[in-house]
């Protein structure tokens, strides 16, 4: 199904018209990548609409920019206006919502000294790989292609010329015919998915990649700690071999846009019971139990529209 995009987008300073969004082809990030953005949801809660984290999002966003020496023109309480205002203006509740920052038309070289556009988009969206698999899971895939090494480009900032590596990632998975594929590390530990961190269970126990293993810390995986840690499950940060892939009772990937899917097999190998497991669907509770109501959000993560 195509794309329906909104009416209305923000773009440096002003509401206007999605058609009129637009960048020069010569602009800086088209052709060196440099850009940085950020991935957000609001949901319709019992109180309204409210942005996911909106705060930490922004933060993030100024932190990435902040690697690539790229000073932002709007502050942050700005920048969570707009994000704010494309959800009225286009009369959404749930909806993702997409701040970008990058270099446009000003210069050709790497080095170059360009402007800084910025730019917020909101639009409808539901699971990210689909309805269907909130509940009864992915097939995924361990990937030909690794995250980079460190101290090549940091895997920290939420680049877009990062996500060329994740690109490649799901869709050799697309192609071979899973769900979603996952990376490893240069080392040869896991990493994370194309654009979503790994949890895994073992006994009851929640394990993950640390931030070596050239993730993407997300802050949707930072909730699911948190969440666990709050309901007594115990939350381990370690290195990973690939084979555990293969051994663990439950898998499942965090993201903004995926929430919480479940890995249901990996490399045609059945994880667990091949569904949600009991963890998983505990965490599932208590994320989008957050949402309506049923999980209390003492951590002020709901920002209201």
């Amino acid at each position: 199904m195509a794309q329906q995009y909104p009416e209305w987008i923000w773009q440096n300073g002003e509401i206007k018209p999605w058609k009129e969004a637009t960048t020069h082809v010569m602009s800086h990030a088209l052709h060196y990548g440099s850009s940085v953005f950020e991935g957000i949801r609001s949901y319709t809660t019992p109180d309204g609409a409210a942005i996911f984290r909106l705060t930490d999002h922004l933060h993030r966003l100024y932190q990435s920019a902040r690697i690539y020496d790229m000073v932002l023109p709007h502050t942050a309480d700005e920048l969570a206006a707009a994000c704010r205002d494309v959800i009225k203006k286009n009369e959404l509740g749930a909806a993702y919502l997409r701040p970008v920052a990058y270099r446009g038309l000003g210069g050709f070289g790497l080095s170059a000294e360009t402007p800084i556009d910025v730019a917020v988009a909101a639009w409808p969206m539901g699971p990210y790989l689909g309805a269907e698999a909130l509940e009864n899971g992915i097939d995924a895939c361990v990937s030909s292609w690794q995250r980079f090494a460190p101290n090549t480009i940091p895997a920290g900032a939420k680049a877009g010329g990062n996500y060329l590596s994740g690109q490649l990632i799901a869709r050799e998975a697309r192609r071979l015919g899973f769900g979603e594929g996952i990376a490893l590390a240069s080392t040869g530990l896991l990493s994370e998915g194309a654009g979503e961190n790994l949890f895994l269970v073992f006994d009851g126990v929640l394990h993950t990649t640390p931030a070596s293993a050239s993730i993407l810390a997300g802050i949707t995986r930072d909730t699911l700690k948190t969440l666990a840690r709050e309901d007594g499950i115990e939350v381990v940060e370690r290195d990973i071999p690939r084979e555990y892939l293969y051994l663990a009772d439950e898998i499942l990937m965090c993201g903004t846009a995926a929430e919480i899917t479940p890995i249901r097999s990996v490399d045609g190998k059945q994880v667990g019971a091949g569904k949600a497991g009991r963890v998983t669907r505990r965490l599932q509770e208590l994320f989008f139990g957050l949402f309506d109501g049923r999980t209390n959000d003492r951590w002020g993560w709901l920002e209201p529209v």
